[in-house]
């Protein structure tokens, strides 16, 4: 093992030991360091560093040089506390592409075709039972799909009616209150799948016809079919995705707040919270997700201008 190699490793080892998965980054550190060795550095350098994420050149619009120059800064700042010969990138060398995209949000009709194709395109009661309730799940509370799939039988508690979230995107944990009547769908599902599939072979909550956890690519694609054969989103600008279902509930738990008169900006950290954002800023990013939300944010800010401007003139 090569000193940059051996530096290499400590570095993701001391990252990962702090929290950090450091999925990304570990995929692409190898090939850095290999650039490096190549080109007879020792250390990274800021031309080093650019030539890198820069290759190979294409006209494509993607973020994969910024994720680069992302993984060589941080190693840069690692190896500068040994070598001091060491450049540390500085921010902005390659701007990150702003390429969100613009959420499909659900309506009720939609969910409610979505249920309908389920009872008529699949056979076995027990998938019926599961994705009729993991789709209405991830609806009525946001979560990620993998943070469904992964919910185990002792992540509910059925006395508090709260989910335990563990260690889902960043490495974070939450607890996720629900509705009583959300907790009543969950008992009936759990009753049949006890019934129907009494011996498990994993803890999950929701279990396959093997008596697995769900595995994600199976959902996803299943999801993809019934959305398809139900004509949900034909036609539309952005395709539904399964994702697309936690950003309807983002964006129609803001647009009720609005409606209703309530402190949007003073109650967004706590759905921020809630949903389980790294920071508030991923959950303001909604208030112009869409052109309803956007025209009552405007308006409220017109409303709070106006009113400003009237006490500032009396």
């Amino acid at each position: 093992m090569t000193a940059l190699e051996q530096a290499m490793t400590d570095y993701l080892q001391l990252r990962r030991s702090l929290g950090h998965e450091l999925a990304d980054v570990g995929r692409m550190l190898p090939s850095f360091v290999s650039y490096l060795e190549a080109h007879g550095s020792s250390t990274v350098t800021i031309e080093a560093a650019l030539g890198w994420a820069q290759q190979p050149a294409t006209a494509r619009v993607t973020s994969v040089g910024s994720r680069r120059m992302t993984a060589a800064r941080g190693f840069a700042r690692y190896l500068a506390g040994i070598d001091d010969g060491t450049q540390v990138p500085p921010l902005g060398l390659i701007p990150q592409p702003q390429r969100r995209r613009r959420p499909f949000i659900y309506s009720p009709a939609d969910i409610e075709a979505v249920m309908d194709q389920i009872r008529c395109a699949i056979v076995s009661p027990l998938r019926v039972a599961t994705y009729q309730t993991l789709i209405g799940l991830l609806d009525i509370s946001g979560l990620r799909i993998g943070e469904a799939i992964k919910l185990d039988r002792s992540d509910i508690d059925w006395t508090t009616g709260v989910l335990l979230i563990r260690e889902s995107k960043f490495g974070k944990s939450r607890l996720v209150p629900l509705h009583p009547s959300t907790m009543e769908v969950l008992a009936e599902h759990a009753d049949l799948r006890d019934t129907l599939k009494p011996a498990p072979t994993e803890p999950s909550f929701f279990v396959s016809l093997t008596r697995k956890r769900l595995s994600y690519a199976v959902v996803c694609q299943t999801f993809r079919r019934l959305v398809d054969d139900a004509g949900v989103g034909a036609g539309a600008p952005s395709k539904p995705r399964l994702h697309d279902l936690r950003h309807t509930f983002t964006v129609r738990t803001l647009l009720e707040w609005y409606r209703s008169g309530q402190d949007v900006q003073a109650r967004l950290p706590a759905l921020s919270t809630y949903l389980g954002h790294r920071e508030p800023a991923s959950t303001y990013w909604y208030l112009s997700a869409t052109p309803e939300l956007l025209a009552l944010a405007a308006a409220r800010q017109d409303t709070a201008w106006s009113a400003a401007r009237s006490v500032a003139r009396s």
